[in-house]
């Protein structure tokens, strides 16, 4: 029984130290780093003007909608008050060719009555020259003239009859829609200055915390130029940049456990939000006596589950990460 103990004893220390050289033999867990990152924008203005009020600096915590910077631009204003005279203008206009005064109506009115009283005393001048050539008491040259004079007279009552219509009817359909365009024209014109005028009044576009400011009092800035640079320092997330080897059975949704050097190696849970679909560099590359192959490097998004205190863009991230089997 005693040798039987001893062989057991035996066993048993060499299992033992089986199991620590196995440990002992282990690879560690590979560790993989990252950073702290969140959403910039960069505020620019839409068009070009001079700085004449400044309401925030680097490290200022600013709300969407906020006046950020306030620009001014003497030509946009001369511009618009030229549109504004040249509306003007073609309304008055349009009115004109839409209408006609009363008292050209009215006189138009009496060139026809005028003319309808010299037809009619042609008309009876004319019968009674007929009747005179017929008894022969007067020559047949008179007769023709008064027949030119009736048909003068004739002629004459249709052109005051159609000044008549004419002004009546007033400018023609041309002439009304051609009027109206240049208002339409004037109005959406003017309509694009005044939109130009109110962005000279720069306003931040998400919450967060001013990070850069380019714009100085009294400085001329044309349009795109960078002003302000907002960080969202309230919605931050994490970047990794992976093997693709490492990337087995990482999916969206996954959660995993990252620490944070700058918040005393605080654990937080954070979970996969984005898998870049498209490769960026090659982190190795192989050579063809190995038969290997080059290994790509994809970016993993992922946000804490919960909010974090103190959480910073910049912070590094750390993670441990399974080995990629051999």
């Amino acid at each position: 029984m005693a040798r039987v103990l001893r062989i057991l004893i035996g066993l048993g220390c060499l299992g033992g130290l089986g199991v620590l050289l196995w440990f002992a033999t282990l690879p560690p867990p590979l560790v993989i780093q990252g950073e702290v990152s969140a959403d910039r924008v960069d505020v620019s203005p839409r068009v070009s003007g001079r700085v004449v009020q400044l309401n925030f600096d680097v490290g200022d915590i600013v709300k969407r909608g906020d006046i950020l910077t306030m620009l001014e631009s003497p030509e946009l204003l001369a511009a618009m008050h030229s549109t504004e005279a040249a509306l003007s203008v073609a309304e008055a206009d349009l009115m004109r060719v839409n209408s006609t005064r009363f008292e050209v109506i009215a006189a138009r009115k009496a060139e026809v009555k005028a003319a309808s009283a010299d037809v009619l005393l042609y008309q009876a001048d004319q019968e009674r020259q007929a009747k005179l050539v017929a008894t022969g008491a007067s020559p047949q040259a008179r007769a023709d003239e008064s027949n030119r004079n009736l048909e003068a007279a004739l002629r004459s009552r249709e052109a005051a009859q159609a000044n008549l219509d004419l002004a009546t009817a007033g400018a023609s359909k041309e002439e009304r829609s051609l009027a109206a365009a240049k208002v339409e024209q004037a109005k959406a014109t003017l309509n694009q200055q005044q939109t130009d005028l109110k962005e000279l009044t720069v306003f931040a576009p998400i919450d967060g915390q001013v990070t850069t400011r380019v714009a100085e009092m009294g400085e001329n800035f044309s349009a795109g130029s960078p002003l302000f640079s907002i960080i969202d320092v309230d919605h931050p997330w994490f970047t990794f940049n992976m093997r693709e080897d490492l990337l087995k059975g990482l999916h969206v949704g996954e959660t995993f456990q990252v620490t944070v050097p700058a918040l005393k190696n605080a654990a937080i849970d954070v979970k996969v939000t984005v898998i870049n679909a498209q490769g960026q560099y090659a982190t190795w590359r192989a050579t063809r006596a190995t038969g290997d192959f080059d290994l790509r490097t994809f970016e993993v998004r992922a946000s804490p589950v919960s909010a974090v205190v103190g959480l910073r863009p910049g912070m590094s991230a750390i993670a441990s990460w399974p080995r990629a089997e051999q």
